[in-house]
């Protein structure tokens, strides 16, 4: 499973198919991280409870749980570019939605409170349940093999790109209007953008027919199975997965950043958007380093590093009383978090067979949607009991511990090389 180095860190953009498909990647990314912040601000203004906060990763991931492996077995199935324009489609409506209820019909949320705003979000997570899989699943077919380092450097970069802007522009919104419902515009015209890129890109050919033969279609749960016992069968695959998860879940902070803002900080919704964006600004520059020299050496151990500095920051920014501080560290959980993404979604595409992509990513996408989600739960859980600091630095502090235990339990991928 070796990779070479590519021959320029702009290679895997000299393909037509693949620059459309990121352009529409970044456009709807952009709208996702202009969209979701907003709505942590907003909720957090209606109801001023931490705990609230929590509850809009636990509205997400619930849908998203019970359709990500239907999600990822559809994606073997059916044409991957289809159920993405689907997808995109359907996202656009919920941001235009939120734009409804926030500016047209305040009314909705003076009567009900935020509860209109968790079931749309609800809705997105249902979206996202079918196509994260069909995304990185289709992402695989547009480029050589050996490229896919190249291609998940260039997928993070402009990933964190969007996640740098999308806060910041959230916010600047909110602070210049007073209001959501701009933010909410912006993103469901950015979805409609997205959409129009990935009508650019041609239909592949079905998962699961090769040259023109069609594979024997296994039924739902026989699928399903089959994908849960490659992935559980493999050493490399399962611990990064797993890995990832609970460091994620325990060392996550972004759920609690309004109440940090608000609270703790006490900067109005521009230091907000600064703060949210700062992880995607330590990330972009880690992906722009590792376009340059991708971590194809002591690969395990470089990861398995990297988690434990994202561990590491989470409890320093967690102590932290200074804004600026607080910046710097969170920017080192994206500086460290991007190692831990690149080289995830490079075991996962170089590991798996074409036919198989859909319902594995799927899998991957239940472990970090697992992460972020829960995390997020997780982190409004601890901080009503353990108080927004301590619910931090026990985050954190339990991410190295995962470090720990992964590094003795999986030898693999602690001594996996790339090249």
């Amino acid at each position: 499973m070796a990779q070479s180095q590519p021959k320029d860190a702009y290679e895997v953009l000299k393909i037509a198919d693949y620059r459309n498909y990121l352009f529409s990647r970044v456009a709807v990314t952009f709208g996702v991280n202009v969209l979701g912040p907003t709505v942590g601000w907003q909720i957090y203004e209606i109801t001023q409870e931490p705990f609230a906060l929590g509850l809009i990763g636990l509205a997400e991931f619930l849908p998203f749980l019970l359709v990500t492996l239907i999600g990822g077995y559809i994606a073997d199935i059916f044409d991957r570019r289809k159920i993405m324009i689907t997808c995109i489609s359907l996202y656009t409506i919920c941001a235009f939605s939120l734009y409804l209820i926030t500016h047209q019909f305040p009314e909705v949320l003076n009567e009900y409170g935020a509860t209109p705003i968790y079931l749309i979000i609800g809705l997105t997570g249902l979206i996202r349940g079918f196509m994260s899989p069909a995304q990185t699943a289709f992402a695989a077919q547009l480029v050589p093999p050996q490229l896919y380092t190249n291609a998940t450097t260039w997928n993070t970069m402009t990933w964190q790109l969007s996640s740098i802007g999308g806060p910041a522009v959230g916010g600047l919104l909110c602070a210049t209007s007073h209001s959501a419902w701009p933010s909410y515009a912006l993103a469901a015209a950015l979805a409609m953008t997205g959409l129009g890129f990935i009508l650019l890109v041609p239909s592949k050919h079905a998962p699961q027919q090769t040259e023109g033969k069609k594979m024997p279609r296994e039924g739902f749960l026989v699928s399903v199975r089959t994908g849960l016992d490659f992935v559980f069968k493999n050493q490399i695959i399962l611990a990064s997965l797993a890995l990832d998860m609970f460091a994620v879940l325990f060392g996550g902070a972004i759920a609690l950043l309004p109440a940090f803002a608000k609270d703790v900080l006490e900067v109005g919704p521009e230091g907000f958007g600064a703060l949210r964006a700062a992880p995607a600004v330590g990330a972009f520059i880690m992906a722009w380093i590792l376009a340059y020299r991708p971590p194809l050496a002591n690969t395990g151990k470089i990861l398995l590093g990297a988690v434990a500095g994202f561990g590491l920051c989470t409890i320093l920014f967690a102590v932290s009383k200074s804004f600026w501080f607080s910046l710097l560290m969170l920017a080192g959980t994206g500086f460290f978090d991007n190692i831990s993404m690149v080289i995830r979604g490079t075991i996962v595409q170089l590991y798996t067979p074409n036919e198989m992509r859909g319902r594995v990513s799927a899998v991957n996408a239940l472990f970090i949607g697992s992460s972020n989600e829960l995390g997020a739960f997780e982190s409004g859980l601890a901080a009503k009991f353990m108080g927004l600091v301590p619910s931090v630095i026990f985050g954190g502090s339990m991410t190295l511990v995962v470090v720990l235990t992964t590094w003795w339990k999986a030898p693999k991928l602690r001594d996996m090389s790339l090249r």
